[in-house]
């Protein structure tokens, strides 16, 4: 399996994407290339489930959807005008090909195939409920404790079986999901995942980002409302909510680091965002340098802001390699470094003798920056100086982000100064929580209901943690019987 990203154990993961089509001919050729534009999302496994009017069509891979849907055979044995895809990095279960979804299973009602991106925060107290009334797991997927939600439900129709386990479920979700009736996609309660519509001539397509819908050709029409549920039947459509309102708190890490910059997110420009993150960055911690650098390629936009706000140059330092993967990082930590320096190389001939300011979009557990500052210094630079676009990455998250335990982050282990000693440079600064949120275009973060799920920053978690929770309760109490032995 290969990888895009440099850092393979220090990074923010992306969540999971998900596309689905309905009323298409060869819809299954069409998610294939929406999961293409979603890839950044998840790229430890990619699937497709497709619905012919008789019967139900699932292949699943680990890998890249290249390789694994770019084969007419696989096309061809997906037929059907109805399809939903998933591209998967693993949050919570094990990497296995049991994981990869779309989950498909036989109920009562018929077929039942599920795409989602999130996490349910409670599926281990479900689970164990559930197995305790005779259900039987086939993965370690928090998804499929929806999939025996909706078969152990007394309700009578499959769509107010659904709602009864959204009901039960606590956490973030974005969900296609397939059945004999249609198609449904809804986003939970507080919309912290996202989920967008589009159309593609009589078509309805739902994709994590507007960027698949622009692969596709399909035009955007709006997002799926936090607590919506979107009904297909062939081209047509209705909505309901059978949630309460409640104020939406969509994930702010979206225009950090998840989302693709071409992407619109919340009715605004990622892209523009991000500019406007590095300029307020810029504002709150200016530097004299030389040179504005990003680490490439989630700090480029937020580095382009820094720099013409600052009014300090912008120039590629770093360059990297798109086609080097995994593979290529071996035990040993001489071999790990050059492993490194084939997907991270120095400018030299740009960088030696210079000030520069080195912009990037988070500090997760410091071992990234530490290589790009040593990386920089061995280039010559004269002095080297960190600005990251976004507040320190101090909680965990739980809603579909695959981040390290609270104890393994650096900004939870150490003040700035300590943080910055760790990464060796010669300063280190974040923009602010204030900040973050001024780029957003609000005035600052309100201190009584945020608009934004900024957990991971503030550690002020929206939804009950209960599986988190529970764990803890079990956690202190054997430590009470360690002390009372």
């Amino acid at each position: 399996m290969l990888t895009t990203h440099p850092f393979d154990d220090d990074s923010l993961h992306e969540e999971c994407g998900i596309f689905g089509v309905s009323a298409s001919d060869g819809a299954a050729a069409l998610v294939a290339l929406g999961l293409h534009a979603l890839q950044h999302r998840g790229q430890e496994a990619a699937g497709i489930t497709s619905w012919d009017g008789t019967h139900f069509h699932t292949h699943r891979a680990m890998g890249h959807v290249a390789g694994n849907f770019d084969r007419d055979e696989v096309i061809r044995a997906l037929p059907g005008v109805v399809a939903c895809g998933h591209v998967r990095y693993s949050t919570t279960g094990e990497t296995a090909l049991r994981n990869v979804q779309p989950l498909y299973a036989e109920l009562a009602s018929g077929g039942f195939a599920i795409a989602h991106n999130g996490n349910i925060s409670n599926a281990q107290r479900l689970r164990r409920e559930l197995v305790r009334r005779g259900s039987i797991f086939q993965s370690t997927s928090d998804t499929e404790t929806i999939i025996h939600l909706v078969a152990t439900s007394s309700y009578r129709t499959l769509l107010d079986k659904f709602i009864d386990a959204l009901k039960q479920v606590e956490g973030a979700y974005s969900l296609i999901v397939m059945t004999p009736e249609g198609m449904i996609a809804c986003r939970d309660p507080l919309g912290i995942r996202p989920l967008v519509m589009g159309r593609l001539g009589e078509s309805i397509i739902f994709a994590s980002e507007t960027v698949a819908l622009d692969v596709v050709g399909a035009e955007f029409v709006r997002e799926v409302e936090p607590g919506e549920l979107v009904i297909v039947q062939g081209t047509e459509m209705r909505s309901i909510r059978p949630f309460a309102p409640m104020a939406p708190r969509p994930c702010i890490f979206e225009w950090v680091y998840f989302s693709r910059p071409d992407s619109i997110y919340d009715d605004q420009s990622v892209y523009s965002v991000r500019k406007a993150i590095g300029a307020q960055l810029a504002i709150e911690a200016p530097v004299e340098a030389d040179l504005v650098i990003p680490v490439p390629d989630s700090g480029v936009p937020a580095a382009i802001g820094y720099a013409q706000q600052s009014g300090i140059p912008f120039e590629l330092g770093i360059i990297r390699s798109h086609y080097v993967g995994r593979t290529f990082i071996q035990p040993g930590d001489k071999v790990r470094h050059l492993g490194v320096k084939l997907k991270h190389n120095a400018n030299r001939a740009l960088i030696q003798g210079k000030r520069i300011v080195l912009i990037d979009d988070s500090i997760v557990r410091g071992t990234t920056s530490l290589k790009i500052v040593q990386m920089m210094r061995e280039a010559g630079a004269a002095e080297v100086h960190m600005r990251i676009a976004s507040p320190p990455t101090k909680h965990s998250c739980f809603y579909g982000v695959d981040t390290p335990e609270r104890a393994k982050l650096l900004a939870a282990k150490l003040d700035l100064g300590g943080m910055t000693d760790f990464i060796h440079a010669d300063s280190l600064a974040f923009v602010s929580i204030d900040g973050l949120y001024k780029a957003l275009g609000e005035g600052g973060r309100p201190s009584v209901r945020p608009g934004h799920c900024d957990a991971c920053f503030t550690g002020d978690y929206p939804t009950p943690l209960t599986d988190q929770d529970e764990a803890a309760e079990v956690d202190q109490f054997a430590m009470l019987e360690e002390r009372v032995g």
